[in-house]
């Protein structure tokens, strides 16, 4: 699965890609992307960098959330982590929650980002405003 992980400026965003390459886990999966030009009326002066992530199963996910936990604890001032999903899916990690935790609160909060991460895709509500959902085996094999 490939996530991307967006923070508030380019400095920012630079910083949070050189803490997770230091991680041996993270090096080779972390990369470089740009998000698209800025949203009209924003205060970017250019397209926003994004953080790709190549998370593979057994562990990485853990690995990622750890990180930028420790990453935000280790800031001044304000700053946001988003993470999104390829399904659009956003868990999204401030500094101001956590740079008072303890060794033992940053741990449990990056396992619930890990554990939202690792949640399967929700499925889309239809037009009707209910959840899209498959039909059980006997009816998809009726002719």
């Amino acid at each position: 699965m490939r996530i991307t992980l967006e923070v508030g400026g380019a400095a920012e965003t630079d910083d949070l890609r050189q803490w997770l390459r230091r991680n041996p886990e993270l090096r080779g999966a972390v990369g470089r992307a740009l998000s698209g030009p800025p949203m009209p009326g924003s205060m970017s002066g250019g397209a926003a960098e994004l953080i790709p992530v190549l998370l593979t199963p057994g562990g990485l996910t853990a690995a990622v959330a750890a990180a930028v936990v420790a990453w935000l604890q280790s800031r001044r001032g304000n700053q946001t982590v988003t993470i999104n999903r390829p399904d659009g899916t956003q868990v999204t990690v401030t500094s101001e929650r956590v740079r008072g935790l303890t060794a033992e609160g940053a741990g449990d909060l990056a396992q619930r980002v890990a554990e939202a991460l690792q949640q399967p895709p929700q499925p889309a509500p239809s037009a009707d405003g209910r959840e899209d959902q498959q039909p059980d085996t006997a009816e998809r094999n009726r002719p």
